[in-house]
């Protein structure tokens, strides 16, 4: 109990919103956590439904703030933004976006994944397959901003996120990632930060102001954890030895960041020093032009592993950014993480606290819930850790949802709730010792994370949004 305190002044200190909203992916702070109380522990298709919408696919999560629900989705390859009426459920509006590319993505992601930030009137909505877009509470287009195309085989996943005036959106790929900071109201880009280090990434920026400092951006990308200040874009500190492809998104609770980093080859003891460009020409550049090609290239793994592995701006050669990304990839190692917050310059050692590599989730982010720190893992794999030592607490499989999860748990009102790729809903009681008290079947494949904003539930399926409440008057547990 000792670190909620904190966790709600960073909350204030950002100028996040109240409970009763959840403008953003997890709500306030991207934290998952809602102070929200008379959540329905059973429901589905047929139970405690306020409402239920048809609505096209998409692998976005609802933002709920004011009177509206906004998703993105996609139907007929045409991509758009929704905003549903907050209690009825009715479509007040739906725009379509621009979509001059079709780009290449893994068969789990999905045009559509980025989650909408609302301030409560107006809305941001983001496509890979075009960039941004502004609209204001009648869906009228405040502005536009084309970005990309993007260099990322596996598609996008992080979303955008406000702070006062300032939206802002993180956009790693191979080759020419950045984070970018937009006056919400003109459309304008205060900065854009260049990310040379990042690759591929997927997580979703979380604000941290100091008690004394500057306010912060802190992103997760691939090889290191930074954290920026929010006004000019400078990175201020950073934490290494990350492996690449992060898509969990971090979360603070006090003066302490937990983030969960899992990419393959880099599990502990599967590290390798690979030496510095310079040798690696005198040993393998035979036509000596200053560049490697894959025939030069003498371990076969690798050389298998040329186009989509090591050629990062897609040359057909390995040039010296290319090798050192690899030599930062076989130095990356697998863990979930705690480092103090604060500090300048790499902060590596003098800040961390613990790690622990068990059980490690690809996709679902980290939760710190009346402080205890959570993580779910694909197959049903729950856990809880001490905060302080990153003891495991307790582990265990959720019966009954043992599948795939790409949906992060989310937590009220003493309980945690957690949605397999299934649609298998599993409510937990909260707590080190955490227990199951209920499992809910919805029947459709969720990919979404739920929100939970004004004593409901809003869970998006493949082919739905859901408004959940006590309609029967059950018993909360």
């Amino acid at each position: 109990m000792g670190r909620i305190p904190g966790l709600i002044l960073v909350l204030c200190w950002a100028g996040l919103p109240a409970a009763s909203e959840w403008p953003q992916f997890r709500g306030p702070n991207a934290s998952g956590v809602s102070g929200e109380t008379s959540l329905p522990v059973e429901f589905g298709p047929d139970r405690n439904v306020i409402w239920k919408t048809a609505t096209p696919p998409g692998h976005s999560s609802p933002a709920v703030a004011g009177d509206r629900v906004f998703i993105t989705a996609m139907e007929d390859e045409k991509l758009f933004t929704l905003a549903l009426d907050r209690a009825s459920g009715r479509i007040a509006w739906r725009r379509e976006a621009p979509r001059p590319r079709r780009q290449e993505m893994q068969p789990t992601n999905h045009p559509a994944a980025a989650t909408p930030a609302t301030d409560g009137r107006n809305v941001y909505a983001f496509f890979q397959d075009f960039g941004l877009l502004a609209y204001g509470p009648d869906g009228e287009e405040l502005w536009r901003m084309p970005l990309g195309p993007f260099n990322n085989p596996f598609g996008h996943g992080s979303s955008p996120v406000l702070s006062g005036d300032m939206l802002l959106m993180q956009c790693d790929q191979d080759a020419g990632s950045f984070l970018l900071a937009i006056d919400k109201r003109s459309g304008r880009v205060k900065w854009r930060t260049e990310r040379p280090h990042a690759q591929r990434g997927y997580a979703t920026p979380v604000l941290y102001r100091p008690p004394e400092g500057k306010l912060q951006a802190l992103v997760a990308g691939s090889y290191r954890l930074s954290g920026y200040d929010l006004a000019t874009g400078e990175e201020l500190w950073w934490v290494r030895r990350l492996p690449w492809q992060v898509k969990p998104t971090p979360v603070i609770a006090g003066d302490v960041v937990y983030f969960v980093t899992y990419s393959g080859e880099s599990d502990p003891g599967q590290q390798e020093v690979i030496p510095p460009f310079e040798e690696a020409l005198a040993q393998l550049d035979r036509d000596k032009d200053g560049r490697l090609s894959k025939d030069e290239i003498v371990d076969e793994r690798a050389k298998n592993r040329f186009d989509d592995y090591l050629d990062l701006d897609n040359t057909g050669f390995l040039e010296e950014r290319d090798w050192e990304q690899f030599r930062e990839r076989r130095a990356g190692e697998n863990a979930l993480r705690a480092y103090r917050l604060g500090g300048e310059g790499d902060v590596t050692e003098s800040h961390f606290l613990w790690k622990n590599a068990r059980s490690l989730p690809n996709v679902p982010s980290p939760l710190v819930y009346r402080g205890v720190l959570y993580t779910l893992k694909e197959g049903g794999i729950f856990t809880s850790f001490d905060v302080k030592t990153g003891e495991i607490l307790k582990q265990a499989r959720l019966a009954g949802a043992l599948g795939a999860y790409y949906s992060s748990p989310v937590a009220a009102d003493g309980k945690i709730y957690a949605i397999s790729d299934e649609g298998n809903a599993t409510v937990l009681r909260a707590g080190e010792q955490w227990a199951p008290i209920a499992l809910n079947k919805l029947g459709s494949v969720c990919k979404a994370t739920p929100a939970i904003a004004g004593g409901r539930l809003y869970v998006r399926t493949h082919d739905a949004v859901y408004c959940f409440g006590l309609t029967d008057r059950e018993g909360t547990d």
